[in-house]
């Protein structure tokens, strides 16, 4: 589903040094989302409804361009929208750059926007394999990400793979097996991941999860790092 809405954009987050690798930047949190993964940490920007349109976030941005790098799209989904194309090429028209946090369920969209040179980092959400994916996300888009990410392999452009983990939801095994994954396709940069941490709501009532730490992984072709 692409959606064309007024108002797509449900909030800003004006500064971070977190989200972008080695850039300042701010973030535009994109409403709604074709996944519903349980541990999400934005519940209500997954199922709320969004609040600035396009030109007022634009006008936002304008103001901060000589303060800031760049740009996360994030959400939420932002490759669901209509217009992400024409939006991201205004942003680099104020010559920031541009990163894409994404599910990879809108492989389409992110070609366009490769192929347009209008993003310049992606963060790709590697949510499970195959068998378990469905479960997990609530959709049955496992093709989709993994045309997203083939086409990111090629593209040359700069990106990571990031999973979070439950432990309710993946094993250690599992992490294993998405790292093979990642080795199959060919994948050379850091396969990054995010413990689930309960300090905050998210989209179903998840309690406490172990923990993986650095020590549960061998050395591989993949580089796993733990960031939490």
């Amino acid at each position: 589903m692409n959606r064309s809405v007024p108002n797509p954009i449900y909030n800003i987050t004006p500064f971070t040094l977190l989200d972008y690798p080695d850039k300042t930047a701010c973030i535009i949190w994109f409403a709604g989302c074709n996944m519903k993964c349980p541990y999400c940490y934005n519940p209500e920007i997954v199922l709320g409804k969004g609040k600035m349109s396009f030109s007022d976030s634009l006008t936002f941005i304008e103001k901060r361009r000589n303060l800031l790098d760049g740009v996360v799209l994030s959400g939420g989904e932002c490759t669901m929208h209509h217009g992400i194309e024409q939006y991201a090429a205004q942003i680099k028209g104020m010559k920031m750059l541009v990163k894409i946090d994404t599910n990879g369920s809108h492989p389409e969209k992110l070609k366009g926007l490769i192929q347009g040179n209008l993003v310049d980092y992606v963060a790709l959400d590697f949510k499970s394999l195959s068998a378990g994916f469905d479960r997990i996300t609530k959709s049955n888009l496992f093709d989709q990400f993994v045309e997203s990410l083939e086409l990111l392999i090629v593209s040359g452009i700069p990106f990571e793979v990031r999973t979070t983990v439950h432990s309710d939801l993946l094993s250690l095994i599992d992490i294993q097996q998405m790292a093979g994954f990642l080795t199959e396709k060919k994948y050379k940069g850091n396969y990054y991941i995010q413990n689930f941490v309960g300090d905050t709501p998210t989209l179903d009532d998840m309690h406490y999860s172990v923990p993986l730490r650095s020590g549960n992984f061998a050395e591989g072709d993949v580089n796993i790092i733990i960031r939490n």
